[in-house]
């Protein structure tokens, strides 16, 4: 395989460079034709335009204008301009426009090319001139009478030119030097690329532009390939990459790279967050349209000098449907777990009377326990009456009294069976909220105890769950489901998600969550549609 020839970078870019200079030659070449362009056209308009006004000033000219049979005096003074100023055409025109003596001798009796209008009544004109196949530089003034009684009439016109000089003219015109100037300029500008290819390629680690271009085109493969989001940021707060997987989660747009953060209408928790503002090294937790995200943020540094960060952006939201597939089957091994522990205490009990031979005892005991048990079903059972919220309620009351926790269910409580969807989201909110609430009492003195009520109607569920903590900061009422906060976070050291997924719910289901606080604690209210369960 014949492998194509490729030019080394430093030969790019001395190449480059040599166009760049040439250009730049050329600029500074037409630069010159244009400065003494123009410089001739100034000095040699106002000497033409002198030499015109002082012929038509002179007596001999007037009188001879005012005499149509003389010819040979007008010819005489012409010529002799000709030879003494240097230009090149001087015309002397009657009145009619009709030359009469033209030191071109073909011109003689043809029109006068009028430079501007101005000229036939008693103007003067200085311009660029097309006339009699050549290009000049003129200067048109009429001759005016000054005798009694005709003063101010026009007796005919004196136009004085000079050709333009051609572009080698106007060149060697502007720098005897010039050529000089731009070969030494040549010389500087290719020393000067040379050495400017030499420090670019030691600071490529000697790469050529295609492996540069092939290692750009590696990292984009890896960064598209990967499953995580990533997002890198500089000093400023723009986005300097972003690969197609946290585009979509974070709902970006396909130009957004080199575009702030602001500018993308990113603000609260995930800003505070891709700014590095709310992030410690950990996994933090935020929310973006309707998606709950995990984020973990690196600072990047170079030379021990900060260059930005990269934050990777992971989706939790698929927790909310595993939250619901799995949420009865937890909620039956959570019951039976605590109903386990507590037999088991209720068993030692039992045993030990038996011991002691106390058998009455032993027949009061069960029957205490038969009459709380089948109490606090039947409590929760009239109440709800939907089977996995009611299991999910048992199986939190057992967990709760482990804690020396207090759960109560609201005597206004009502709950008819749910469909197996609306019912699964239903738990998700309730289990969420009353572990929250359960969490902020535990380690508290005195009365500790939480309230949960569900109350339905014909489209909706509405979940109240109140508790006797601490309540919850002003500031934070909206924060703490933005930011998926938790109180699990002081034991565990990870980034719970529970109020985030409990707003995500109530959000697809058109509702909301809430928080207040109120004389006895804090009070969280989520509201959920629903579809009310078929009668049949």
């Amino acid at each position: 395989m014949v492998t194509r020839w490729r030019p080394s970078l430093t030969g790019q870019l001395l190449a480059g460079q040599a166009a760049i200079l040439l250009t730049a030659l050329l600029a500074v070449a037409l630069v010159s034709l244009a400065q003494s362009t123009s410089t001739f056209e100034r000095v040699e308009g106002r000497r033409v335009t002198a030499l015109a006004e002082m012929t038509a000033a002179q007596p001999l000219v007037r009188h001879t204008l005012s005499e149509p049979a003389q010819r040979t005096a007008l010819a005489t003074y012409a010529q002799s301009l000709v030879a003494q100023s240097g230009v090149d055409l001087v015309i002397i025109a009657d009145p009619d426009e009709r030359i009469r003596v033209s030191t071109g001798a073909r011109e003689e009796g043809a029109a006068l090319p009028v430079g501007a209008e101005s000229v036939r009544t008693g103007g003067g004109w200085t311009g660029r001139l097309d006339a009699f196949g050549q290009t000049q530089l003129a200067a048109q003034v009429p001759v005016l009478d000054d005798t009694a009684g005709h003063v101010g009439q026009q007796l005919g016109t004196v136009m004085v030119g000079v050709d333009y000089p051609s572009i080698a003219d106007r060149l060697r015109g502007a720098s005897s030097y010039l050529l000089t100037y731009l070969g030494i300029a040549g010389v500087l500008g290719g020393l000067g690329s040379w050495a400017l290819a030499r420090r670019i390629k030691r600071q490529t680690l000697g790469l050529e532009p295609h492996e540069i271009a092939g290692l750009a085109e590696h990292r984009e493969a890896l960064l598209h390939g990967l499953a995580e989001g990533v997002v890198a940021l500089d000093t400023r707060g723009r986005i300097t990459l972003v690969n197609d997987i946290a585009r979509r989660l974070l709902d970006f747009p396909e130009h957004a790279v080199g575009m702030a953060l602001p500018d993308l209408r990113v603000n609260g928790r995930l800003l505070d967050v891709l700014t590095g503002v709310a992030s410690d090294g950990r996994d933090e937790v935020a929310i973006r349209h309707g998606r709950v995200l995990v984020l973990n943020r690196m600072e990047v540094e170079q030379d021990s000098k900060p260059i930005g960060s990269v934050t990777t952006v992971r989706d939790r939201t698929e927790l909310a449907d595993l939250e619901r597939e799995i949420g009865a089957f937890r909620s039956a091994t959570q019951v039976l777990r605590a109903q386990a522990h507590e037999f088991s205490n209720q068993l030692h009990t039992i045993s030990g009377l038996i011991q002691l031979g106390e058998h009455d005892e032993v027949v009061d005991y069960v029957a205490a326990l038969s009459s709380a048990r089948e109490s606090l079903d039947l409590q929760i059972t009239s109440r709800i009456r939907d089977n996995a919220i009611a299991a999910l309620v048992l199986a939190k009351h057992a967990q709760a009294a482990e804690r020396r926790v207090d759960l109560r269910v609201a005597d206004d409580c009502d709950l008819d069976r749910l469909r197996p969807e609306d019912s699964a989201d239903v738990a998700t909110v309730l289990g969420n909220l009353v572990d929250n609430a359960v969490d902020a009492v535990a380690d508290l003195a005195g009365e500790r105890w939480v309230e949960t009520g569900v109350h339905q109607d014909a489209a909706t569920v509405r979940v109240v769950v109140r508790d006797s903590g601490p309540g919850v900061e002003p500031e934070l009422t909206q924060e703490v489901f933005t930011r998926g906060f938790t109180t699990k976070v002081a034991e565990s050291g990870e980034r719970g998600i529970g109020l985030a997924l409990t707003r995500l719910v109530c959000t697809r289901r058109g509702g909301e969550v809430r928080v207040t606080n109120t004389p006895d604690g804090a009070m969280f209210t989520a509201d959920m549609t629903i579809t009310p369960l078929d009668p049949a």
